[in-house]
């Protein structure tokens, strides 16, 4: 008896120590940071894997020094399925932010979902960085009502007006070589928009923007994000004798949209966004109709948008066997955005976060990010466009290859200083355009 009850002391006496003694952060406390988004798509896939990558670098080092311990990432996914159902988007966030009690999220794509998705977050002070939603509303809540928005951020892309601008540059660019290439004295532009509320603004800003540049608008088509025939669209295009189609496409649409206008050899330029088209894997989805599709994006391979990107495109590269997406820019979030500031923070506070976050001037993968205020002074928590900070890229598919096109030789200003991205080479014109037009 006295045997057992040594031994049985000796295990109370254990478990007692167990509880009480104070373990280091490693392997006993994990910073929790949830991915969220359609993790059955692209774009979601982007997210995982960025978020991945970053995990996997920053723990290989030791982790994220929080005051006087070490604490690695775990990376929580939530598929939001927000293509299909806004409700399931809201569902994977609740999960993620009371179940799952997270310190920060990243991810997010369509816009309809990331506005309700940033409500939950926000309700939990829940640092939430957007890396796939565009629309302007986002981040105009936080300077609306600082207070319950101030733990929302946008990483990547930029907002919605900042995307139209810098697509309706690269339709400029490329107006600019067919008139100089085919002596087409004035260019004439149909805009195909997938119904959704990120591409309003572009939509509605399209005609006015067109006509006065000199070109001529021949009309708007919306066809559904996942559309599968265009061909009453591009058919009516067609009549048209539009010489460029501005593409506003984030969903399958995209590969619908390629493949059949590479199909009936519509001898009009794509230009605009196709996130579809920023895929190694285009190619292949139109069948090989594809090429001399052009699409805003932010990474190609052999394109170097500042000093940090060549390693991290082919870091990815090697880890997944594609070109990342910018859905991608999770990686940003985590090793760019929030490592740093928690680690300047010394606490997993998000007030203290959000006071270092929003005042910090960084470089991520593919930019200088400094967080913009409002006409009043107010903080908006979205990234600067502008020649030196965020403006992406631009794409050209040639004989089945993803070429960087833009910028190449690029001036904001008649006054402003050339720009090229290393990596960047001229536009190439669809040799079915020169056949018809070249005199």
């Amino acid at each position: 008896m006295m045997k057992k009850g040594k031994v049985l002391g000796i295990v109370l006496l254990a478990a007692f120590l167990m509880a009480t003694v104070s373990f280091p952060a490693w392997g006993a406390e994990k910073i929790k940071i949830g991915v969220i988004g359609p993790m059955k798509y692209v774009q979601g896939i982007g997210h995982w894997n960025g978020a991945v990558m970053a995990a996997e670098e920053i723990n290989a080092n030791g982790g994220i020094q929080v005051g006087d311990e070490k604490m690695e990432i775990e990376l929580l996914k939530a598929d939001s399925n927000e293509f299909l159902n806004v409700t399931d988007a809201t569902n994977a966030m609740e999960r993620l932010v009371t179940k799952d009690k997270v310190n920060f999220v990243v991810g997010g794509f369509r816009s309809e979902a990331v506005l309700a998705m940033q409500d939950i977050a926000m309700e939990r002070k829940v640092i939430f960085i957007g890396c796939g939603a565009a629309h302007n509303k986002l981040c105009e809540r936080v300077a609306e009502n600082y207070d319950t928005y101030k733990y929302w951020f946008r990483m990547t892309p930029t907002r919605s007006t900042f995307l139209a601008r810098t697509a309706f540059i690269h339709m400029d660019y490329v107006a600019e070589s067919l008139k100089k290439a085919l002596d087409i004295p004035k260019v004439k532009v149909a805009v195909v928009a997938e119904k959704a509320i990120w591409a309003d603004p572009m939509v509605s800003y399209a005609e006015a923007y067109i006509k006065g540049k000199g070109m001529e608008f021949v009309g708007a088509w919306r066809p559904s994000p996942v559309a599968t025939d265009v061909t009453a669209e591009l058919s009516a295009i067609q009549r048209s004798g539009a010489h460029i189609i501005f593409t506003v496409f984030s969903s399958s649409v995209g590969i619908t949209f390629a493949r059949q206008a590479g199909e009936l050899k519509i001898p009009a330029a794509q230009v605009g966004i196709n996130v579809e088209a920023q895929k190694d894997s285009f190619m292949d989805a139109t069948q090989g109709m594809g090429d001399y599709a052009m699409t805003s994006t932010t990474y190609c391979r052999g394109v170097e948008s500042n000093k940090n990107t060549k390693a991290f495109v082919e870091a990815y590269y090697k880890r997944f066997g594609e070109t990342p997406t910018y859905t991608s820019g999770t990686y940003d979030a985590i090793v760019y955005a929030l490592a740093p500031s928690i680690e300047e923070a010394g606490s997993l506070d998000p007030d203290k976060i959000v006071d270092i976050l929003e005042d910090r001037k960084y470089e991520s993968s593919t930019a200088n990010i400094v967080y913009m205020k409002d006409s009043q002074g107010r903080h908006l928590h979205d990234i600067t466009w502008g020649p030196g900070y965020a403006t992406g890229i631009a794409i050209e598919w040639v004989d089945g290859k993803m070429r960087g096109v833009w910028p190449y030789k690029w001036k904001l200003t008649p006054d402003s200083p050339k720009v090229t991205h290393k990596g960047c080479v001229p536009y190439t014109i669809p040799p079915w355009m020169i056949e018809k037009y070249k005199k």
